[in-house]
This record gives structure tokens, C-alpha cells and sequence, in this order.
């Protein structure tokens, strides 16, 4: 479950990035897809220790 930010981001970053950018778009799209699919699983297991 913490993980899926992580898949749905990263390929929506990938997907929004190619129609912008193209290929180096889809680059940069992925790397901040990620990124921010990382952040939102620190920030969701964050919040369900926080509910213990």
C-alpha cells in the first residue's frame, strides 16, 4: 500500500512529460514522478504511524 504513490506517479509523470517534451520531457517526467511518489509514501506511512 506505502508504495503505491510510487507506481501511479511515475508513470504519469512519464506519459505527461512525453506529450510536453517528448523523449527528454518523458525523462524529467519520470525522475519527478518518482520523486514525488517518493515524498507522498514518506508522508502516507508518516500518517498511519501517527494514528497509533
Amino acid at each position: 500500500m506505502g508504495c503505491l504513490p510510487v507506481l501511479l506517479l511515475f508513470p504519469l509523470g512519464f506519459g505527461v512529460g512525453y506529450l510536453l517534451a517528448g523523449e527528454r520531457g518523458a525523462a524529467w517526467g519520470a525522475g519527478g514522478g518518482l520523486l514525488l511518489g517518493l515524498l507522498l509514501m514518506g508522508l502516507l506511512i508518516r500518517a498511519l504511524r501517527a494514528r497509533r
